[in-house]
């Protein structure tokens, strides 16, 4: 539609046409009013019924809501209507009829269940404060690939159709690739280390990840958004250091930028970017404040993984983002350089609520490499690809994955993983 003008930009004098989505009609007898809604916002259209055709009334105020309808009209001030602004319509076309029966409610005045609005996607974006969401989420990852490219960083895509896991074990979707098995990665971690190797030496990724996890939780997705970054000649401090500007520089953009969002989510007034440096606790200072909260049922001690209940307690303690270093060499991956027998170079970053990012000094070294293959019970010869290359002269590199929707899920204080994600994927949802 070349001659179409959006909600936003009729102004008081002007003959326009809008098209979008029936918000709402409101039939108060001689005169009546009907909400057209598009990507910009809505704006009135009125109709005096003794001064208008009689089927352009009708057309316009018998159109079920969510139907598709352009009108043609003059632009009025109004201040009492939503916007300030009303169309007198000289025509009203009705581009597409809405089913009178909606699975869900768009103007949000009668709620649905989170299933409900999942099975229904289409109709649940139409509502502002869930739009806002999506508008968010795309103006992180723009911020994200505009740090990264400060940093120096290339963007790379690497396969998702495999042919051993990342991390081996069960938490892999096979599949058959044209007779073989195959699998749907983890992570990009492997090949994003081959690429520091070569000429690129910085790079990023933004794509999917594939986890069989039967996890059933507000926060586990099995296909979801890794954010990742890869750099060759850095050490795991530096690697922080990066993840920390890329984070901060994904909340700069949302504060800068996306005020009408968070004010569809009622949150303008209390979104923040985090400032300063991010906290970086050991591992050993991390289980020690989680036990001085007296919060668990049992104390952790060293080689523990942080339950959910501790990553909680730790959470509340220190109260903003904050980074878990010097992890025990024993439950960090076998790609994780070690500081000592004991001691890694891996660590976390963390949301006060949970897990953000994953990250360490990679070991780079070809016999330790093969070595820490041996001990995890992964077959050196199934990753001939992979570990063949360090011994052609492989750089000392660092890096990290940032879990997209988990970013997004704990910046917009959202209830449910799945409410990050346009169509997610989990243990019962594999449509739409």
């Amino acid at each position: 539609m070349d001659d179409r003008t959006y909600t936003a930009d009729a102004e008081p004098g002007d003959t326009v046409t809008v098209a979008g989505w029936v918000h709402e009609v409101r039939d108060l007898g001689g005169i009546a009013f009907l909400i057209l809604r598009d990507t910009t916002g809505k704006i009135q259209v009125k109709f005096e019924k003794d001064e208008m055709d009689d089927d352009l009334v009708e057309t316009g105020l018998n159109v079920h809501r969510e139907s598709v309808i352009s009108v043609t009209g003059d632009v009025e001030e109004e201040p009492r209507a939503p916007t300030g602004v009303e169309v007198t319509p000289a025509s009203v076309d009705v581009i597409s009829e809405a089913d009178p029966e909606l699975p869900l409610d768009p103007s949000g005045k009668v709620d649905a269940e989170l299933s409900t609005r999942l099975d229904n996607r289409t109709l649940d974006l139409r509502k502002d404060e869930v739009k806002a969401i999506f508008e968010i989420r795309a103006e992180v990852l723009r911020a994200v690939r505009e740090q990264f490219r400060e940093l120096g960083c290339t963007e790379i895509n690497t396969p998702k159709i495999v042919a051993t896991g990342t991390e081996g074990g069960t938490e892999l979707f096979p599949i058959t690739y044209f007779g073989q098995e195959a699998f749907m990665n983890q992570s990009p971690q492997l090949f994003k280390q081959l690429m520091v190797g070569s000429g690129l030496e910085q790079v990023f990724e933004i794509g999917p990840i594939f986890r069989a996890e039967e996890h059933n939780t507000p926060r586990h997705l099995n296909e979801a958004t890794s954010i990742d970054f890869e750099s060759a000649f850095s050490d795991h401090t530096e690697a922080m250091d990066a993840c920390e500007a890329v984070v901060k520089a994904a909340y700069e953009a949302v504060e800068a930028n996306c005020q009408d969002a968070l004010e569809a989510l009622d949150l303008a007034d209390e979104f923040e970017a985090p400032e300063g440096e991010f906290p970086r606790l050991t591992y050993e200072e991390a289980i020690e404040r989680i036990n001085a909260t007296g919060e668990l049922d049992e104390p952790l001690v060293w080689g523990d993984d942080l339950p959910t209940e501790g990553e909680h307690a730790l959470g509340q303690d220190v109260g903003e983002h904050y980074f878990i270093t010097d992890w025990p060499s024993e439950i960090k991956p076998f790609y994780i350089m070690d500081k000592d027998d004991e001691v890694s170079t891996g660590f976390d970053m963390m949301h006060p609520s949970m897990e953000l990012v994953s990250g360490g000094q990679r070991e780079h070294r070809y016999d330790h490499l093969v070595e820490g293959f041996e001990q995890q019970g992964l077959d050196p010869e199934a990753f001939d690809y992979y570990t063949k290359m360090f011994k052609y002269g492989m750089p000392p590199h660092a890096g990290w994955g940032l879990g997209g929707e988990r970013l997004i899920m704990t910046m917009l204080g959202l209830g449910n993983i799945r409410e990050a994600v346009l169509f997610p994927r989990d243990r019962q949802r594999l449509s739409p």
